[in-house]
């Protein structure tokens, strides 16, 4: 006789609005980080897949493969990078088995009673938007997490819920802080539940699906943007451009920071090059925390003017570069 199957796997799609915390959630299931998280939006630029190893309320194992999508927003016509970044998202909810939509609650709660910035109405514009696109798909499990619950009163939580659950598009609401971990273990519950039965897709104990030059190049690209997230803009970049595995088993990282304009680069650098040592110093520590070895970091910063529109770039990164 065959042995029953006893394990769960497949593709869940996390997505929502810029800022939302899709990769805070992706990492808090996952256990590590796999994700970046900073203070700007839009950072999640592809599809990063973070492997969690889940069980059941009856204590059945499920890998459940975590699709951190970018953010769903209106991009600009002219903008090739925004609009790749949209289609990668709609691409990992067409390729898993159930979504969670992450919603900033709070963000939501201040826009409704007239008390909301500038970027919380694009916070709900693009739930709105995120909403007509689900509705499309409604042979999808869609699970519903109202994210930030540290930062609100329980009642006006109940509003939220009575508000989304009129839509008709989820199976069932969660309220979570995935910073602070409240409510992620009874959603990780069933988000295996939802997964099929099957054998696992990748190794156990193999926490991402993302190639070691990119995640290196996300890691500093983090430690960039929360150092100098007020002085430069988003559209900044990290390239490992050499990886090299020494005989001594230490990994040198040879890393180039592109801006887009000359006065940018003396942001990078800082006064005696305080600046990019500090962002080094970070990253490092980071990057042999994942990998478990004594990393050598070197970074570079060069002008590139118009990096969104090169084609490697995109190749790269596993994004569409017509779309």
């Amino acid at each position: 006789m065959n042995n029953p199957i006893t394990s769960r796997a497949g593709f869940v799609a996390i997505i929502g609005a810029p800022n939302a915390g899709k990769s805070t959630l992706t990492n808090a299931l996952v256990g590590e980080k796999v994700s970046i998280v900073t203070h700007k939006v839009q950072t999640t630029r592809f599809q990063v897949r973070g492997i969690a190893m889940l069980k059941t309320a009856d204590d059945e194992e499920a890998q459940v493969v975590l699709v951190d999508t970018p953010g769903i927003f209106a991009p600009k016509d002219t903008d090739r990078l925004a609009k790749s970044m949209v289609h990668a998202a709609w691409t990992g909810v067409g390729d898993s088995e159930a979504i969670v939509h992450v919603v900033d609650a709070p963000a939501h709660h201040r826009h409704k009673h007239g008390e909301g910035s500038a970027q919380d109405r694009l916070s709900v514009e693009d739930t709105k938007r995120v909403v007509a696109g689900l509705k499309l798909r409604k042979q999808k499990k869609v699970y519903l997490a109202l994210n930030k619950i540290d930062e609100m009163a329980h009642d006006l939580l109940l509003e939220q819920i009575a508000e989304f659950g009129k839509l008709g598009v989820y199976e069932e609401i969660f309220l979570i802080s995935a910073l602070n971990l409240d409510g992620v273990e009874t959603l990780s519950k069933t988000l295996a539940a939802a997964m099929p039965q099957g054998p696992f897709l990748y190794p156990p104990d193999q926490a991402a699906d993302i190639p070691s030059r990119l995640m290196a190049a996300e890691i500093t690209r983090e430690k960039l943007f929360l150092r100098l997230h007020d002085e430069l803009p988003y559209a900044s970049t990290v390239e490992t451009e050499k990886w090299t595995n020494q005989k001594n088993g230490d990994i040198r990282i040879d890393q180039i920071i592109y801006v887009r304009r000359d006065s940018q680069k003396p942001i990078v650098l800082g006064k005696g090059g305080k600046t990019i040592k500090d962002i080094g110093a970070a990253a490092r520590r980071d990057m042999q925390d994942w990998l478990g070895v004594k990393v050598h970091l070197f970074l570079f910063v060069k002008v590139r003017d118009n990096w969104q529109n090169d084609k490697a770039r995109y190749v790269e990164s596993g994004l569409e570069f017509d779309v």
